[in-house]
C-alpha cells in the first residue's frame, strides 16, 4: 500500500491562503458568491456551536476532577484570571505604541476602501442559526453543572455529559477542521477578487507578525512560569 500523505490543517490553511489569492483573479463572479455563500453558512454553524462546545468539553472536564473539583477550579480560575489580565495589557499597551506606526493615514484609507470592495458581493442567501444561548451563558452555566456533578458524584449527568463531549469532539473532526481551510480558502478568495488582497496583505501582514511575536512572548512567559514550578525544562515543554 502506499503511504498516504497527510497534512496538518496549519498547512492546509497556508494552501487554502495562496490558492484564494491566485484563484481569485481569474474565477468569475458567481464562484466567488458560491464561497461567500458556505461561508456564511459556516461561520453562522459556528455561532451556534461554539457554546455548545464550551458546555460539553468544560462540564465534562470538572466533573472529572470528583471533590477536588472546587479547589482545582479555583486556583485554575484565578492562574487563568491573572494571565488574562496580563495578556490583555501586555497587548493593549504594545499596541497603543506600536500600532500608528504600522498603520498610517495612507493605509487607513486603503483598508476603508477594501472594505468598501467587499461589501459590494453578497452570497446568494444566508441561513441564519441563532445560539441555543451566548459564550458566556455557556461558560457559566458548564461551571455550575460541572461542580453540581462533580458535588453530588450523580452518574446518570456525568454520564450523559461525557457522552455529549464525545459528540462534540465528533463535531469538531469531522466537520468544523476540514472546513476550516475552505473557509479561509473562500476569505481570501473574496479578497483577491475585490482587487484589495495586496494592499490588505501588507497592512496586516505588519498586524499579524506583531501578533505572533505578542503570542511567542506569552507562551515563553506561560511555559517558563509552568515549568518553574513543575521543575521541568520549559522549552521542552512547550515542545
Amino acid at each position: 500500500m502506499k503511504n498516504k500523505i497527510k497534512l496538518s490543517l496549519l498547512v492546509k490553511v497556508i494552501i487554502a491562503i495562496f490558492v484564494g489569492l491566485l484563484l481569485g483573479i481569474f474565477v468569475p463572479e458567481f464562484i466567488v458568491k458560491l464561497f461567500l455563500t458556505i461561508n456564511s453558512i459556516f461561520s453562522n454553524f459556528l455561532s451556534f456551536i461554539i457554546p455548545l462546545i464550551i458546555l460539553g468539553l468544560v462540564v465534562s472536564g470538572i466533573a472529572d476532577l470528583g471533590n477536588k473539583a472546587g479547589k482545582l477550579l479555583l486556583i485554575t480560575v484565578g492562574m487563568a484570571y491573572t494571565s488574562t489580565l496580563f495578556s490583555g495589557f501586555l497587548t493593549f499597551f504594545s499596541f497603543d505604541f506600536l500600532l500608528p506606526y504600522i498603520i498610517d493615514a495612507e493605509s487607513s484609507g486603503l483598508v476603508s476602501s477594501a472594505k468598501t470592495s467587499f461589501s459590494e458581493i453578497k452570497p446568494y442567501f444566508t441561513i441564519n442559526i441563532p445560539p441555543v444561548f451566548d459564550v458566556m451563558t455557556s461558560l457559566v452555566l458548564s461551571f455550575v453543572i460541572g461542580m453540581g456533578v462533580a458535588s453530588v458524584e450523580g452518574k446518570t449527568i456525568k454520564s450523559f455529559f461525557f457522552e455529549f463531549k464525545q459528540i462534540v469532539e465528533k463535531v469538531i473532526s469531522v466537520v468544523i477542521i476540514p472546513l476550516l481551510p475552505l473557509f479561509i480558502f473562500g476569505i481570501f478568495l473574496n479578497m483577491s477578487y475585490s482587487g484589495e488582497a495586496i494592499q490588505v496583505i501588507k497592512i496586516f501582514g505588519k498586524v499579524i507578525i506583531l501578533i505572533l511575536t505578542l503570542s511567542i512572548i506569552l507562551l515563553l512567559i506561560q511555559y517558563s512560569a509552568a515549568g518553574i514550578v513543575t521543575k521541568r525544562n520549559p522549552i521542552m515543554l512547550l515542545k
